[in-house]
């Protein structure tokens, strides 16, 4: 089968391919091209989403021609495509990779790159529309974006349109993001940037949205009247790994609350947008950010607490302590664990706590949101051995495992009223089937076809950031003194349990 051919046989699909276009990735030698980029623009194209005028440009400071390049990805895909792949295809894909060695600081790189896209342009139709993924440290977005307007790498003209796709962190405090968002929105305007959230292209996340809006028993409940307390939980069973050094300048709070934890925390409570057109979601997204109450430094000491692992049992295997990891201080005071309880000061939420927790070396990977509903009445019960009525929940499940359950009391058979607690669940696969994705698939499509409903806004990215600038400002204020304070294995420190039982709660079991 020819590499055309093996394009027309893929499977039917009901999306309409992306824009004709050039991806160009900055850092385009490291982890992320091979384990993520590569193998999602792969299965696009098996689902017939990528256009047939399609080219990709790497440009890293690694020296390696074209077809080193081509070589180096064919033999990376053997490890991390997500199904076996077809060789017609790849070869499809492959003929439309090109490589650029050069220094992001370097403005002759960008004439070279500028010089190598129309030449791409010309042999593969891709009409002058370019993407920028900038898969490299944050310290390069600004000096990147700028190369690319001096170079007119980011003008829009004659119905080309030009975009840039850039990764977290942005920014590090509120104070660096808006320096940033000023200083890239001299170059591009705001429908020309996408900032890439991984978590939004995973299917749960997107189905929130459906599930609150397209089904009429859930949205008249999905309030305070109902809804006892909110929990949200994102743990990792992997301690920094080689990220020690990032780690270091960012934490757990810096890493995951501003962005994936924020952005869950908004599709969870928004408003319902008027349309699902891309502002009109992000609209309601802001609102809910904006509508978060920043901690007073009183409130920080008792509704926040952090933790850093020591060494523990992970699977049945010992592994080291955070501050036995590579790259990080032997007295390091860096958190790798970070639970909130937070209070979204609106008329739907008003009195319903939201409680958040994530952090590295806890004994199960998984992501989910527990919707906890307030306890029926008793009273009905007062005759029987019915002590006590066990609260619905609701929990989304995001990964590993996507799919949604309900859990609801049900009589146990028998001559005597007795309650058990059963559960009503589905996941994606049993009902739709797998579909072979590294998380990527949906963001890199949206952003061919400029779909900016999953990506974040320069208000949002502030909004975020202004939740947590408290947080950080007393933390930089007092340095923890009980580090490390929790086993990796464990589920955190002592103190994340107390958050909860203070309010007579308890935080959902989320073992495997």
């Amino acid at each position: 089968m020819t590499a055309d051919e093996a394009v027309s046989a893929t499977e039917e699909h009901p999306g309409q391919p992306g824009d004709p276009c050039v991806m160009v990735i900055f850092g385009a030698a490291g982890d992320l091209t091979k384990r993520k980029l590569i193998p999602a623009l792969y299965n696009l194209a098996k689902s017939n989403l990528l256009s047939r005028e399609f080219a990709l440009v790497g440009l890293a400071r690694a020296a390696m021609t074209t077809e080193e390049f081509r070589r180096k990805l064919s033999q990376d895909m053997q490890e991390f495509a997500t199904e076996q792949v077809d060789p017609g295809l790849w070869e499809w894909l492959v003929q439309r990779l090109y490589y650029l060695p050069g220094n992001f600081s370097d403005p002759a790189a960008y004439q070279e790159l500028r010089t190598l896209l129309d030449k791409v342009d010309t042999d593969h139709g891709t009409r002058g529309n370019y993407f920028s993924y900038l898969a490299t440290s944050p310290g390069y977005f600004a000096e990147i974006v700028r190369h690319l307007g001096e170079t007119g790498l980011a003008r829009e003209e004659n119905g080309r349109w030009r975009r840039v796709i850039i990764e977290k962190p942005f920014g590090r405090d509120l104070d660096s993001a808006r320096a940033l968002n000023r200083e890239i929105s001299q170059i591009l305007s705001e429908s020309q940037l996408y900032r890439i959230d991984h978590y939004l292209g995973k299917e749960t996340v997107q189905n929130i949205l459906v599930f609150r809006f397209a089904n009429g028993i859930f949205e008249p409940i999905w309030n305070r009247r109902y809804v006892d307390h909110v929990q949200i939980t994102v743990a990792e069973t992997v301690g920094v790994e080689q990220r020690g050094g990032y780690y270091e300048e960012a934490g757990t709070l810096r890493d995951m609350v501003p962005n994936h934890i924020s952005q869950l925390i908004t599709l969870t409570a928004m408003e319902p947008p008027i349309s699902f057109e891309a502002n009109a979601v992000r609209d309601e997204q802001a609102k809910i950010l904006r509508a978060i109450q920043p901690l007073t430094p009183e409130e920080v000491l008792i509704r926040a607490v952090r933790g850093q692992y020591g060494e523990g049992m992970i699977e049945g295997k010992r592994v080291p302590g955070y501050r036995a990891e590579p790259k990080v201080a032997p007295d390091s005071t860096t958190e790798t664990f970070v639970a909130l309880k937070l209070s979204i000061d609106n008329w739907r939420w008003a009195d319903v706590p939201f409680y958040l927790r994530t952090g590295k070396r806890l004994p199960s990977r998984v992501t989910e949101i527990a919707i906890q509903f307030k306890r029926a009445p008793l009273i009905l019960f007062r005759k029987t051995p019915v002590d006590r009525l066990t609260p619905n929940r609701l929990v989304l499940h995001i990964q590993p495992d996507e799919g949604i359950s309900l859990r609801f009391g049900a009589k146990v058979p028998g001559p005597v009223v007795r309650l058990g607690s059963v559960d009503m669940a589905f996941q994606y696969k049993d009902y739709f089937g797998t579909k072979p994705s590294t998380g990527y698939e949906r963001l890199l499509y949206d952003c061919m076809t400029g779909d900016a409903t999953l990506f974040q806004r320069a208000d949002m990215v502030e909004a975020g950031w202004s939740v947590v600038a408290p947080i950080l400002d007393v933390w930089k204020a007092l340095p923890p003194r009980s580090f490390p304070n929790y086993a990796a294995g464990s589920w955190g420190p002592k103190e994340a349990d107390e958050l909860l039982e203070r309010d007579g709660r308890q935080w959902r079991r989320s073992d495997k």
